[in-house]
């Protein structure tokens, strides 16, 4: 079905107004995809804090104008769909390979991050990387380790104190006693 021009344009607003925070994107197709497993699609995307819209190629090109993913939007050919994300765009790529796993009717196209076009196999390589969670708290390990480990050594001299003292005294060693020379 034709869309005129006016719902043309309201369209085009609307995908504008969702596209100029994003600042990744999955771009991909599918074919013979049913309505559940578009609707799963559509679930794992939002839990991975994305947005996933089918595009018209024309429309989506003009709407990203100005957008940080405006590169991967233009010049789509064919059946064409895109997951886009403000937030951890490892999380998205991740929701969406685990999902393409199980479902061969999708197949990624490309991708962008933070402005930077990315093709097929580094979506891929994208969904295999730590997230960001994962990765700040392997930064306060390494940022806490030696933290942790110079309190220890600051302990031990006084913990090392005490069971020198101990075994002293369980020995007699502090019985008043002087041995006579």
């Amino acid at each position: 079905m034709a869309l005129s021009k006016a719902k043309k344009t309201e369209k085009i607003e609307q995908l504008t107004k969702e596209l100029e925070g994003s600042t990744s994107a999955i771009v991909g197709t599918f074919a013979k995809l049913t309505v559940a497993q578009d609707f799963e699609l559509r679930k794992t995307v939002r839990a991975a804090g994305g947005r996933y819209r089918v595009l018209k190629n024309k429309l989506a090109a003009r709407a990203s104008k100005g957008s940080q993913i405006e590169e991967a939007l233009q010049g789509l050919k064919g059946v064409s769909s895109v997951a886009y994300t403000s937030g951890d765009p490892v999380a998205l790529a991740k929701a969406l390979a685990t999902w393409v796993e199980e479902n061969a009717q999708f197949t990624f196209k490309l991708g962008i991050v933070d402005g930077k076009v990315i093709n097929v196999d580094e979506v891929k390589a994208l969904a295999t990387m730590p997230g960001k969670e994962e990765i700040f708290s392997k930064l306060l390990f390494l940022i806490n380790a030696p933290a942790q480990r110079l309190a220890t050594v600051v302990n031990a001299t006084g913990r090392d104190l005490a069971v020198v003292i101990n075994q002293a005294v369980e020995q007699n060693k502090f019985s008043g006693e002087q041995a006579s020379a």
